[in-house]
């Protein structure tokens, strides 16, 4: 993803751990896969990550770097 810096210094932080990385969209930025605004991105830094949901949402993903990025968009 070439605008990868870009897009994220435009969304707010929310939690940051060695495995994963949480920014929410709050200023409405279309997903880089269906062009509709997204509510969060989530980046997975390690080989393996669980991600337990509260909701159902569509998914949309990418890659940056060699680790899988999620757009996340709620029902």
């Amino acid at each position: 993803m070439e605008d990868y810096d870009e897009l994220v210094s435009s969304l707010t932080p929310r939690q940051e751990s060695d495995s994963v990385s949480i920014y929410q969209n709050t200023v409405g930025i279309a997903c880089p896969a269906c062009e509709s605004p997204f509510d969060n991105l989530i980046v997975c830094k390690d080989e393996y990550n669980s991600l337990e949901l509260d909701f159902a949402m569509d998914i949309c993903t990418a890659m940056h770097d060699g680790n899988p990025l999620l757009f996340t968009h709620k029902h």
